[in-house]
């Protein structure tokens, strides 16, 4: 068997891959450099220049040939990297006939436990929603900020007393709307210095979150380090970072119980199953990152279904008022993804990773480019948001 094409897409606001065979059978993948789509699509038909007309199945070879020929890194790269593994592994499972999460293991679990995405840029619309995801039957809420989501063109400024007592209080108010039976996966979105992270984080420890996601810049693992260390309630973070060794610094740091690998940004499946295993030996748990399409969640569930250390998948459902009108993201131009059944999703059990892009998607979801922009503070500079 031979790769006969090797496609980029730009569909929607996603960036796809379809790997061709002479075999006759195709692969899909997804990349994860979200705000940079255009240049990781310009690496996938770089790497096709290598890939063309070679045996898809010896997918390791692949990858590190990819990720060592110039030794050069970084997002767009390792989005493509990441979009080009998935496409191999679905080739591979579907030349097998059998789902990807066969050929690394076999199944640890038969469904993943999911949370939905928790919106709102009031308070109000947060409550509302976190009760209607409960009657929906999600049994955790995450991408939840007590910072709001606020409108990125109102520039921000609040003192640190009012920025940190507002949010204490408005995860307060969540957790008494829905209870102990849901989960609050606190989502802070690097908005925050450390000793902000810090204060708030010793203030919501009583309304006992899942964890606390990236509440500050990845960029210092040392920082990260010691806002762990400083605070009672767990981290999660990782999405943004493009490599194994990335992880096992963080790790090193004592930075996170939580680790958040993007499958379609740090590697693929091939990178999340190294990366699961590195986060087993030291009693760390995955939560895979997943703000994409149904691609993306079903390349992430043949992971979450063959690792004992899965802990939840993140679910990118949609916000009435917000975002998708309460959809899941995605959802018309992929088909195959099972829906949710009280918080859980099943595994796939196609062959492959279970799912199929619509017909004539690129033609019938046009490519919307995410621009450039950044939140500005009222003195004139800017903020994380």
């Amino acid at each position: 068997m031979k790769i006969t094409k090797v496609q980029p897409l730009l569909i929607d606001r996603f960036c796809f891959v379809r790997i061709e065979t002479d075999a006759g059978i195709v692969g899909i993948g997804e990349s994860g450099a979200w705000g940079q789509l255009e240049a990781s699509a310009a690496a996938i038909s770089k790497f096709a220049d290598y890939l063309v007309g070679r045996d898809p199945r010896p997918i390791e070879h692949h990858w590190n040939v990819m990720h060592r020929a110039t030794h050069f890194t970084g997002a767009a790269i390792n989005g493509a990297i990441s979009a080009i593994d998935i496409a191999l592994w679905d080739i591979k499972g579907k030349a097998h006939g059998v789902p990807v999460h066969e050929l690394l293991g076999g199944q640890v679990r038969n469904k993943a436990r999911v949370y939905a995405h928790l919106k709102g840029r009031t308070i109000e619309q947060q409550i509302a929603e976190a009760k209607r995801l409960k009657a929906d039957g999600f049994n955790a809420l995450g991408h939840f900020n007590p910072l709001l989501n606020e409108d990125e063109s109102v520039p921000y400024f609040k003192t640190h007393a009012s920025k940190v007592e507002q949010a204490i209080e408005n995860v307060r108010l969540v957790r008494e709307a829905v209870g102990p039976e849901v989960d609050l996966c606190i989502e802070i979105h690097r908005r925050m210095s450390p000793p902000e992270a810090i204060a708030l984080a010793r203030g919501i420890e009583r309304y006992t979150p899942m964890f606390y996601e990236d509440p500050i810049r990845p960029d210092s693992f040392e920082a990260m380090g010691w806002v762990a260390k400083n605070i009672p309630i767990p981290i999660a973070t990782g999405e943004r970072f493009i490599s194994l060794y990335q992880f096992r610094q963080l790790l090193a740091h004592n930075g996170a119980q939580y680790l958040r690998p993007d499958v379609c940004m740090c590697g693929g499946i091939t990178a999340t199953k190294k990366i699961a295993a590195l986060a087993e030996a030291h009693d760390t748990m995955i939560v895979p990152h997943n703000p994409l399409s149904p691609i993306s969640t079903a390349a992430c569930l043949q992971v979450a279904a063959c690792i004992p250390n899965f802990a939840i998948q993140e679910y990118p459902s949609g916000t009435p008022g917000i975002d998708r009108d309460g959809a899941l993201q995605g959802d018309k131009i992929v088909t195959g993804l099972a829906q949710h059944i009280n918080g859980f999703i099943p595994i796939p059990g196609a062959p492959g990773i279970g799912v199929e892009l619509v017909e004539d998607a690129e033609k019938r979801f046009p490519y919307k480019p995410k621009p450039v922009e950044m939140r500005a503070h009222v003195d004139g500079s800017f903020v994380d948001q």
